[in-house]
């Protein structure tokens, strides 16, 4: 049994109307690329090309003019097309934002001094954990790393990232740096998912590799737009459900189709929409926020933190319902389906579950 996917020529709009040219433009790009989503070098590429249309979100941006719903269209569109494509997009779009960003914040980023070119591919690796340890130190010549990153995806692939590194026993500090400098050593895993197979993300070696800082210590999880890029990550979750919920609509459309496939179809209707309308309404906050417009005090944060959190629990509960409506035929004869369900549950461990929801409970206490 095969199901209905979204086509290279479908665009979505999160307001639910014509999509915008970012998200035009990120499915025609994909209708030239053989391997969307399988082939990294070819989705690079295609990341890339699709990012120069690609609106910067609130708080990355000078002018005044809503472009976050936009933004989060086009990610929710790549999503569509291939979950794998837009974890190759996303990164690579959330790194662009935060230099930008840096820019609007009067701090000077030296990226000619580690090779940056407009065909530059960018991964952005921040996370912590094990006893992994990079750090950070100032030597006559520049900034170098030393040590290890964990969870670093597509390190082999891309040509640059912005990394977090310690400058202190307390202190963090984010650094762009060149991936294919003999100094940096990408691990080709262990990497055992089926979901994402092809973007890996394992360890990278720093053995004194010279790095440009972005701004100060702290500055990285300080900024606005550390919040605003979390909830990117949601808006692809979103997009990557939606031929899912194609599927569903197919399935109790069929004559013959019984209460119980409409039934499921209603609840992954109504989840969908309730994540669309979560993502939606947070992309005017972000924008009236990022335009100094929001005098309300809304705490970013807080606001990430909610709209992953509805969106996670709709997406997951939406491939699970899909499961349930069309059973294993799908999952066992139709790459395309077997893979985006793959995809999706690993992509969904981003949010850590009742963990993301107890730092939620102490934020709202607080």
């Amino acid at each position: 049994m095969s199901v209905p996917s979204v086509g290279v020529a479908d665009a979505v709009d999160l307001a639910g109307g014509d999509p915008g040219f970012a998200a035009r433009a990120v499915a025609d790009a994909a209708r030239d690329v053989i391997g969307l989503g399988t082939h990294l070098g070819a989705t690079i590429d295609w990341a890339v090309r699709s990012a120069a249309h690609i609106p910067l979100p609130g708080p990355a941006r000078t002018a005044t003019d809503a472009a976050t719903a936009e933004r989060w269209s086009a990610l929710a569109t790549a999503a569509a097309l291939d979950v794998g494509a837009a974890r190759v997009l996303e990164p690579h779009l959330d790194a662009l934002a935060i230099l930008a960003e840096a820019r609007a914040d009067g701090i000077a980023v030296d990226l000619a001094a580690i090779g940056v070119d407009e065909d530059a591919s960018w991964g952005v690796y921040a996370a912590e954990g094990g006893t992994a340890r990079l750090t950070a130190r100032r030597t006559p010549s520049g900034w170098v790393l030393e040590g290890t990153k964990p969870w670093c995806s597509l390190a082999q692939d891309v040509s640059h990232a912005l990394v977090t590194a310690w400058t202190g026993e307390h202190d963090r500090r984010l650094f762009a740096v060149s991936m294919r400098d003999a100094a940096v050593s990408p691990h080709r895993g262990p990497w055992v998912a089926r979901g994402l197979s092809r973007i890996v993300s394992a360890p990278v070696d720093f053995s004194a590799a010279s790095a440009v800082p972005v701004g100060d210590d702290g500055w990285y999880l300080r900024r606005a737009g550390f919040a605003v890029g979390g909830m990117g990550v949601a808006a692809v979750w979103w997009g990557g459900a939606l031929p899912l919920l194609a599927a569903l609509r197919a399935g109790a459309a069929r004559e013959g189709a019984d209460q119980i496939a409409q039934m499921l179809l209603g609840e992954a209707d109504a989840l969908s929409w309730s994540a669309r309308a979560t993502l939606l309404d947070a992309a005017g906050r972000v924008d009236a926020a990022g335009s100094g417009a929001d005098d309300t005090g809304d705490d970013l944060r807080i606001l990430a933190e909610r709209v992953r959190a509805v969106t996670a629990a709709a997406v997951e509960r939406i491939v699970t319902r899909s499961g349930h409506a069309l059973g294993p035929g799908p999952l066992t004869v139709d790459e395309e389906h077997a893979r985006r369900v793959s995809d999706l549950k690993i992509y969904l461990r981003q949010h850590h579950a009742e963990r993301d929801l107890a730092r939620l409970g102490r934020l709202v206490a607080s």
